[in-house]
């Protein structure tokens, strides 16, 4: 068969149109192995995690950062200073009952009527001052009686001796007998004994009689006066009709504990405090104690008096009796105003670590009311708080600032 240019099949024609390599591909595609894969989630991973582990950085940071400023913010400012050294005295205050040094009630010594008194209560009389004076008409009567009764006896007396002198005289001569010589004798000696008797009488009545007046029995205060005129005294303790007391010196008397009874020395001198006299203490003299302990309250009974010329004082008054012990160290001195007062016991506030609060038990000495002595507790290098707060707790955070440097102005 010949070819035939014009009679071609349009199928051998399309055959003939192909290219001639017929064997080429369509191009390739490139292909992801799966490791690569893997290396490619885990560094997608390892972003994310890093941006969340910023974020949760940022936030803790954050929250540190307000919760410093809150705890600044919180923390009390105060100052402190370190104590300075003073003597090393021990002090202890106890209560002390103030007395007169003389105490007495004065009674009527006869039965009568009160005719006139001379003082009222709160005169100052001297030892022998008439006070006042009793009507007693019995006693009267009954010393004239017994005055008559002793010349009686006394005249008795003589005409008895001298008939006895007479006898014994004529008894030399046998003029009479022995047994009526010895009778009027006995008769004699017996009315001189009846003389002394009726003597002793008229001088108890003598005294009954002086008893109508009343005497102040020492130098003092009248400080009270339970009768009046016309008023009927009886003999006894029935009824007070003065009372007095010596002023001049008081006596204080103090109840020390046990434990403090060792440093009670006589001759102690001791500072007296008054609540009526706020600003001013008294110097007493330790002079007695009762050397025994009261088993019922564990003290010593001890006597401290007072000089009491000026009349400032009052006897039936509470004084506070400062005892001064020394101490075998030296005491530190800080204002009043640093001590805090706690159900535990006294504290003071100190500063330990640059900004924590520490409370440290003391134990105060002399107190003057501006300053206090610590005798234990505290180190002459601690950082004292001066006027902490009342909120104030050990080992609270605390600003120290200094109390001398003045505030920033103009911003800057």
């Amino acid at each position: 068969m010949t070819n035939d240019p014009h009679n071609q099949n349009p199928h051998n024609q399309g055959l003939a149109n192909k290219p001639t390599h017929d064997h080429e591909s369509a191009p390739e595609q490139e292909v992801i192995s799966p490791r690569k894969a893997v290396i490619g989630v885990v560094l997608v991973a390892i972003v994310l995690g890093l941006l969340a582990g910023l974020g949760i950085w940022h936030r803790i940071s954050d929250d540190r950062a307000l919760a410093k400023t809150t705890d600044e913010l919180a923390a009390p400012t105060v100052s402190v200073e370190q104590p300075k050294k003073g003597s090393p005295v021990d002090s202890f205050l106890l209560p002390g009952n103030v007395t007169a040094y003389v105490d007495s009630p004065i009674y009527a010594r006869t039965t009568g009527y009160l005719t006139k008194w001379y003082f009222d209560i709160g005169a100052r009389v001297k030892k022998g001052a008439l006070l006042a004076e009793i009507a007693s008409p019995e006693v009267d009567q009954q010393l004239a009686q017994a005055e008559a009764d002793l010349h009686t006896s006394e005249a008795n007396a003589a005409n008895s001796q001298a008939q006895a002198d007479r006898y014994t005289g004529l008894l030399k001569t046998n003029s009479v007998s022995a047994f009526d010589t010895e009778n009027l004798v006995s008769q004699a000696k017996a009315q001189a004994a009846g003389v002394k008797s009726a003597q002793a009488n008229v001088q108890r009545l003598h005294e009954l009689q002086s008893f109508e007046k009343i005497y102040a029995p020492f130098d003092g205060v009248v400080t009270a006066r339970a009768v009046d005129t016309g008023q009927l005294v009886d003999v006894g303790t029935g009824r007070e009709m003065f009372h007095m007391q010596e002023l001049n010196t008081l006596r204080v008397f103090v109840n020390v504990p046990q434990i403090s009874t060792s440093d009670v020395k006589r001759g102690q001198k001791i500072d007296l405090t008054f609540v009526e006299h706020p600003n001013k203490a008294y110097l007493g003299t330790l002079v007695r104690t009762a050397d025994a302990i009261d088993p019922a309250s564990r003290t010593l009974l001890v006597e401290v008096d007072v000089d009491n010329r000026n009349g400032e004082l009052l006897p039936g008054s509470l004084a506070q009796v400062h005892f001064k012990m020394p101490v075998p160290h030296t005491a530190l001195i800080v204002p009043a105003s640093a001590l805090i007062f706690r159900k535990e016991g006294m504290r003071v506030g100190t500063v330990v670590n640059g900004n924590t609060a520490h409370l440290a038990k003391v134990r105060i000495g002399e107190d003057d009311g501006a300053t206090v002595q610590i005798v234990d507790g505290l180190a002459s290098t601690d950082q004292v708080i001066q006027d902490p707060p009342d909120s104030l707790i050990d080992g609270e955070k605390v600003q120290i600032v200094n109390p001398n440097a003045q505030p920033n102005s103009g911003g800057k």
